[in-house]
């Protein structure tokens, strides 16, 4: 938006084109005691911004970052710009480590449904959201990011689009008039991705797994990860899918060109250029908020809806450990919670979970007599089908006998009597 673009759109009331400089300055002015500041996560995450800052920190001192940030894809730790900055947000991961532990990283154990409501009612001072181009009328999609800035944008007392070139103009997103910010800064600057790196032979038999227990017609759900990546492939024998997901990625192209997918809703495209130009004016794509894409509501349409996510270990009671490795948190329960349950909302829906059975070189099962981290990410009552390498997992229905036998059937073969003793003496106990 130079002074072309502008002299193009002239009769609409202009924002200014600022810095992103000029922008911290200006929240420096209005809040000199420090400002809660949005920044958006997934594709929409403002590296412009936290380029100003690393170059002057001393803008960020007394700040408050807030926003949802995903593990492997925003890798910005907005509370180590400076030592008197704090976050909040609703994952961790190795990017905000070293502020967790230093106190100035506060993590929300907070489902979709629930950051959504939070954004909605917690202070915010000031937003930015990643825009693409405006169009002649002034009005700039959020395009491929467009599941949470919706909940607090209008809320906020001073707003910054930052109008980015690679951000694609996608007609279904929502969009922000741009008359109504504060000001406008202009960054051509990569998208962030995600690359779920390479798969592990397991997987191979782990989609043809989950793709049994998918049918035609259905409605499916993907979270980011090796299993998308995995699963992904082996649908392309079905027909007439629906995609109702938080997020989609490259693996999806795998499927696009023949009659496998009917629609597409989703929140956020976490792709590279060749998934953004094949999405951007596909007629099947629908771009939703979290509150069209996890609230309960949502799922009530969807026949057959197959949630298809990723756990770090399942127990003999059917409890689902997302969050934990060890002691440690890794991650967040983002909308695990929030699609397993609609799973059960949507008439024929699934909850389904795959892992691989084991964890260093097969030494420790992931399949558990019990979950050890003192935190569950789902409860024994939300999770319907377990699949591992070595099977399909039916739990929906089972007693509790019943249940951890099946899980035992599924786990890695070594692992099974130890298992199995462990849940006599369990049962014992009860």
């Amino acid at each position: 938006m130079r002074a072309a673009r502008r002299k193009r759109i002239c009769h609409l009331p202009l924002p200014p084109v600022i810095t992103a400089r000029e922008a911290l300055e200006r929240i420096r002015s209005r809040h000199s005691d420090g400002a809660r500041i949005y920044v958006p996560g997934v594709a929409a995450e403002p590296l412009v911004l936290a380029t100003a800052l690393r170059a002057e920190p001393e803008l960020a001192a007394g700040q408050t970052f807030l926003g949802i940030w995903i593990p492997g894809v925003n890798a910005t730790d907005w509370a180590g710009l400076h030592p008197q900055v704090r976050s909040e947000q609703i994952f961790l991961g190795s990017e905000w480590r070293e502020s967790f532990e230093a106190g100035r990283a506060r993590f929300l154990p907070f489902t979709y449904t629930r950051a959504w409501r939070w954004l909605e009612e917690t202070r915010v001072d000031v937003a930015f959201v990643t825009v693409s181009a405006p169009d002649g009328n002034g009005k700039a999609s959020l395009g491929t990011a467009s599941d949470f800035s919706p909940a607090l944008w209008a809320r906020a007392r001073l707003k910054f689009a930052i109008v980015n070139p690679n951000m694609p103009n996608i007609a279904s997103a929502p969009s922000i008039d741009l008359a109504s910010c504060d000001g406008v800064i202009e960054a051509d600057t990569p998208l962030p991705g995600y690359d779920a790196g390479t798969l592990a032979p397991e997987f191979a038999a782990i989609a043809r797994h989950v793709a049994s227990v998918v049918r035609d017609g259905d409605a499916v759900q993907f979270g980011l990860g090796k299993v998308q990546l995995a699963v992904l492939p082996a649908l392309k024998a079905h027909k007439g899918l629906t995609i109702h997901s938080g997020m989609v990625s490259d693996p999806l192209l795998q499927i696009l060109d023949g009659d496998q997918v009917a629609a597409i809703r989703t929140g956020a495209i976490l792709g590279g250029p060749a998934l953004n130009a094949r999405l951007g004016d596909d007629p099947r794509l629908a771009m939703r908020t979290v509150r069209q894409t996890h609230f309960p509501e949502c799922f009530e349409p969807l026949n057959g809806f197959c949630a298809i996510n990723s756990l770090i270990e399942v127990d003999l009671f059917g409890q689902g450990n997302g969050e934990f490795v060890g002691n440690r948190q890794v991650s967040g329960g983002g909308g695990l919670l929030d699609f397993a349950r609609g799973a059960q909302i949507a008439p024929g829906g699934r909850a389904v979970f795959a892992l691989v059975s084991t964890a260093r070189n097969g030494a420790v099962s992931r399949i558990v007599p019990r979950l050890k981290s003192g935190a569950v990410t789902l409860t024994r009552s939300d999770i319907a089908i377990v699949v591992t390498e070595h099977g399909v997992a039916h739990l929906d229905g089972l007693d509790i006998d019943a249940r951890a036998e099946a899980l035992i059937s599924v786990a890695a073969p070594d692992h099974r009597d130890v298992l199995a003793d462990e849940w006599a003496r369990m049962r014992r106990e009860m």
